[in-house]
């Protein structure tokens, strides 16, 4: 197991530390509460080529190993987690792209989405299909060399600037085991059909849309069929999503690591008692459990990143999206405490990460579901403990 960051990650670190610090951090709180899209943040993430970090070179992209991937998300999201999430959708839609598109699709869509010229997310969630996504019920019917689709899909990240949009439909609603009828289409903006309906309300995430997407009678070239065969857009879509619980479990760690900062820094100004409240045990205990929890979650979040380096990994992934995500949650309540009545202002940072923090624990599937992911990786052999 390897612990220790190569000279270029560390190089790699310490640049994406510094755009956090200087173009994230003084705007984050403000642009949330005015709910601003941010806009120049995301031409920042641009230039500096990290829209095509699940890219290939050879196509335009900067293909980062996972380790390298995971420390930009949790730098991301030490500033502001809604930023994590443009990036987040994109760098998996790309993955799958690159992983399975045609060498047409490829060559069609990876150049411009390796710049940030074209953005994509993945429209996986319906309204009554979550983590169990055989149970999506939008349909893909081929009409000559057309496929029309009809369906919802809600929570799509980046839905109103993906072009395209990677679908999951069923092309075969009647296959058994569900999962052999279903496949992924690549949905260009402006096609008759395909409208965003609303922007769906959250309690936190903010900075990036989650959307509700309604596609009437969409009609897509049969070019559009990821990797020209249909049946396999739940193998598609697995595989780029064993990236997806790396990036949350780095998020995981970024959001724990801000919550702990500004509880550290908190607790040397605030005085009671005419002296700061670092000098009490009770505060001291806090910090101390907070910083160990720290420093274990991302010993686990890289851990389960190298893992993805070296193949399948399931067991890894969901534990470490599992740990770090109770960690973050953790982290932000006990950073409130600290912080007392402040804690609950919109004036201080950790009523944010507060927020933010428990959708980690939800997203790229459940917790409880992913704890019975590994129990089967575990079972199969797949993924050793000691």
């Amino acid at each position: 197991m390897q612990f220790q960051f190569t000279e270029d990650q560390r190089e790699f670190r310490a640049l994406l530390k510094n755009f956090v610090d200087r173009e994230v951090i003084p705007v984050a709180r403000e642009w949330e509460q005015a709910g601003r899209y941010p806009t120049e943040i995301i031409k920042g993430l641009a230039d500096m080529g990290l829209f095509g970090i699940t890219v290939p070179e050879e196509y335009g992209g900067i293909d980062l190993d996972p380790v390298s991937f995971a420390l930009v998300f949790e730098e991301l999201s030490r500033g502001w987690m809604g930023i994590a999430g443009v990036l987040g959708s994109h760098s998996l839609s790309c993955r799958l792209l690159s992983l399975h598109g045609t060498d047409e699709q490829k060559k069609k869509y990876l150049p411009g989405l390796a710049t940030g010229e074209r953005r994509t997310g993945i429209g996986l969630t319906e309204p009554d299909a979550g983590t169990d996504l055989q149970g999506i019920r939008t349909t893909a019917r081929l009409d000559g060399d057309e496929y029309v689709i009809n369906g919802t899909k809600m929570w799509i990240t980046n839905a109103r600037y993906a072009n395209p949009l990677p679908v999951l439909v069923k092309t075969d609603p009647t296959a058994s085991p569900a999962h052999k009828g279903m496949s992924v289409l690549l949905v260009e903006q402006d096609i008759p059909g395909f409208s965003v309906l609303k922007d769906i309300p959250k309690l936190g995430y903010k900075g990036t849309e989650s959307c509700e997407v309604l596609l009437d009678n969409v009609r897509v070239p049969v070019e559009n069929l990821v990797g020209g065969v249909e049946g396999r857009g739940m193998q598609q879509v697995l595989s780029a999503l064993e990236w997806g619980r790396v990036n949350i479990a780095a998020r995981s760690v970024g959001v724990a690591q801000r919550a702990f900062d500004e509880a550290l820094a908190y607790s040397k100004e605030r005085k009671a008692f005419k002296q700061p409240i670092s000098d009490f045990q009770a505060i001291q205990l806090k910090l101390a459990s907070m910083a160990t929890n720290l420093q274990a979650a991302r010993l686990m979040a890289y851990w389960a990143a190298d893992a993805v380096a070296h193949g399948r990994a399931d067991g890894p992934t969901g534990m470490a999206k599992i740990f770090c995500s109770d960690v973050a949650l953790e982290a932000a309540i006990d950073s409130m405490k600290v912080h007392g009545g402040y804690g609950f202002s919109t004036e201080y940072e950790i009523e944010r990460l507060y927020r933010d923090a428990p959708l980690m624990s939800i997203g790229e599937g459940t917790n409880d579901v992913l704890r019975t992911v590994v129990a089967k990786s575990l079972l199969r052999g797949d993924t050793k403990v000691g």
